[in-house]
């Protein structure tokens, strides 16, 4: 059963606080408290609640990769040699302890089973990183690899949906 599923009940409040704190995570609760129309008090309250009941999973500051010098980004689709999940398992281990890839995603509808985001400094990196580490990988049979120009738009957030 997904969380859409659960029929988490939400309000217009806490739509516009999910809303507000996905593009700004470190308003203040007096500014956030202004924005939606409720006093400090009980806005606290639903941003607490919000965070416990699991809607809200965390905060965290968006990075200039390019000024730490990865001026490189690409999206990788993996393919594996069998779908058990062991193997499955060991992938995902394997890749979560690289620091360069950024996002993974099992995904399905081509030929492919994995797409990763990997940010590295240049492709001298991204051949190192390649050879050394995600190619060796039991049960790796193909890579293939985009390498973005420009990203046009990042993470816009979560569609808060009505009521």
């Amino acid at each position: 059963m997904s969380d859409r599923q659960l029929n988490i009940a939400i309000d217009r409040y806490d739509r516009h606080i999910l809303e507000i704190l996905q593009t700004d995570g470190r308003i203040s609760n007096q500014a956030l408290a202004d924005r939606v129309g409720l006093s400090p008090s009980p806005c606290l309250r639903r941003v607490r609640a919000l965070e416990e009941s699991g809607l809200i999973t965390g905060y965290q500051a968006q990075v200039d990769a390019r000024r730490l010098g990865y001026r490189l980004m690409a999206l990788v689709h993996i393919s594996m040699d069998r779908h058990t999940p062991e193997r499955f398992a060991n992938f995902e281990q394997r890749v979560a302890a690289l620091p360069e890839v950024i996002e993974c995603l099992m995904i399905t509808g081509q030929e492919v089973d994995y797409q990763l985001k990997i940010r590295v400094e240049d492709m001298e990196d991204y051949q190192r990183l390649l050879l050394e580490h995600i190619t060796p990988i039991e049960g790796v049979t193909g890579v293939h690899s985009n390498f973005v120009l420009r990203p046009v738009f990042g993470d816009r957030g979560t569609p808060i949906p009505e009521a």
